[in-house]
């Protein structure tokens, strides 16, 4: 299940303020990955959880889980129509970002505010190190665990499941340390900037996930 918290109605303002910054304009964060070796088996593990280098495809373990992304994302859209305007484009990204995430272990909110702070929504996004794509995967990525093809990491799904997968490597490698494995995702390690404005940019989500879901209900409990 989607984690729920509750708060107040000064809270919970303070909150979609805190959103509206963070969706203001600001200067990338993005950093880079840094290459290091890895053990075959972790390698194999790597290239088996991306796949066989071919788009991927939405693959839900049942209806349940499929109502369930459909719902994150419908609580979530209207915080997203200025950076995607078009309904259809908006729904599918909030989507595969749920299934990427929960595929790989992870909060979907905690990829939302790691995808804002690196490339602040933008697909086609490069930073000045070459890392590419909403999640700024670098290059080296797809040589060493994928079909080699860097073009690819322009493509949604595909560049969000590399970014979810090298995130929860990372936290594996880091054993859960959420601070240190986000500072190794943007080649920040130890450094506190980068996982800060993230952790910042996770609680905005995870408000805005709970405000969706509260007006959904509502508006189901109107209908009834």
């Amino acid at each position: 299940m989607l984690h729920r918290w509750t708060s107040s109605l000064t809270g919970a303002l303070a909150g979609f303020g805190l959103l509206a910054c963070l969706l203001a304009p600001v200067p990338s964060w993005a950093g880079a990955q840094i290459e290091e070796p890895l053990a075959d088996a972790v390698r194999t593990a790597l290239s088996a959880a991306i796949g066989n280098g071919t788009a991927p495809a939405l693959v839900f373990a049942d209806e349940g889980q499929r109502q369930q992304c459909e719902s994150w994302a419908f609580g979530l859209e209207a915080k997203l129509t200025k950076r995607k305007p078009e309904d259809l484009v908006r729904r599918e990204f909030l989507q595969t970002v749920c299934y990427e995430s929960k595929r790989a272990g992870l909060e979907p909110s905690l990829v939302m505010g790691l995808i804002q702070v690196e490339s602040g929504f933008r697909k086609y996004a490069i930073s000045p190190v070459g890392a590419r794509g909403y999640m700024q995967v670098m290059p080296f990525w797809s040589r060493t665990i994928g079909n080699g093809d860097a073009s690819s990491l322009f493509h949604m799904q595909t560049n969000l499941r590399f970014g979810c997968v090298i995130l929860r490597h990372y936290l594996d490698v880091e054993k859960g340390n959420l601070f240190m494995a986000l500072g190794r995702y943007n080649g920040s390690r130890g450094r506190p900037e980068y996982p800060n404005m993230v952790t910042a940019a996770r609680r905005a989500w995870l408000l805005s996930d709970q405000m969706g879901t509260q007006v959904a209900d509502a508006g189901a409990g109107t209908r009834r």
